[in-house]
């Protein structure tokens, strides 16, 4: 392990935030979303993972409004940003904010993307272009899912961060990683017992998912049918791919992760409101945590 690896690591901790409500860009909610990390902080979570297509500058209003979180990209789409605005922006940080952001990247979705090919391919240009411009492997993850991913993030990279997964990718991934890189996949939280309605929302929010082949693909390679995967999504895939229930439940699905191999695990909060930052759902999310 190189120490900006080991660094990193233990930077991140155990526990982070996913959220796409914090990448956002609208001015009026600034204060909030500040005075929101400022608070995840205070809470013991070691980093804010901001979704969707997502770059250096939505992190650094963060960063500055924070004192040691880390805050990284969930990722950053290598189709609409550029290797040199991507080393451009990760230097910016790293000069007045060294340690605190990680550049997570990913080749995103055929159905999003106009020209996808190649995606693999790409990915290694994409990186040898990163090389050229000074940025060292430890600064970035990769949003890997399958094997040849895998060793680019072991090899090319600091680690992956895959996005809806199983604790059994989980530990796929850790046995193709090795024990040195980082491993720290995103997980989905409904804060709520009730199984019909906790269902209810997961199911909302996955449909948007469930109609891009990377995910469904990997669904099924991980022992998922057909039938899992259409009609809004099963509920044994439901509840593989989301915790929900009392808090006990939930802080065991969370271990699980761990002891598949994870070290860190970016934990979403999923609400039916989807554009609010779901304050209170962190809060009793870090309690449980605790």
């Amino acid at each position: 392990m190189n120490d900006t690896t080991a660094s990193l690591k233990e930077s991140v901790g155990r526990y982070g935030v996913w959220s796409v409500q914090l990448r956002s860009e609208e001015p009026e909610g600034g204060a909030e979303r500040a005075e929101a990390a400022a608070e995840l902080e205070r809470l013991g979570y070691g980093a804010l993972w901001l979704g969707g297509n997502s770059a250096a500058r939505h992190a650094a209003p963060l960063i500055q409004a924070t004192s040691r979180i880390v805050v990284g990209t969930s990722i950053q789409s290598i189709w609409e940003h550029g290797a040199a605005e991507a080393a451009a922006g990760l230097a910016e940080l790293e000069v007045s904010h060294p340690g605190r952001f990680v550049l997570g990247l990913g080749v995103s979705h055929g159905p999003r993307v106009e020209g996808y090919r190649r995606p693999y391919s790409t990915m290694v240009g994409y990186l040898d272009d990163l090389d050229r411009a000074g940025m060292r492997s430890g600064h970035r993850v990769l949003a890997a899912l399958g094997p040849k991913m895998l060793d680019l993030s072991r090899d090319r990279a600091a680690g992956a961060i895959p996005y809806l997964v199983t604790p059994e990718h989980t530990a796929q991934a850790r046995e193709r990683l090795g024990a040195a890189p980082l491993l720290a996949p995103e997980f989905k939280v409904v804060l709520d017992s009730d199984a019909s309605r906790a269902r209810a929302t997961a199911r909302a929010y996955l449909a948007m998912y469930l109609k891009l082949p990377n995910y469904t693909k990997n669904f099924l390679n991980l022992g998922f049918t057909d039938a899992d995967v259409t009609g809004g999504g099963s509920d044994r895939l439901i509840d593989a791919v989301f915790a929900w229930g009392d808090e006990a439940t939930i802080r065991a699905r969370i271990d699980a992760f761990h002891d598949a191999g994870a070290d860190h695990v970016a934990l979403q909060v999923v609400e039916d409101d989807p554009a609010r930052l779901p304050r209170d759902g962190w809060r009793r999310l870090a309690a449980l945590l605790a």
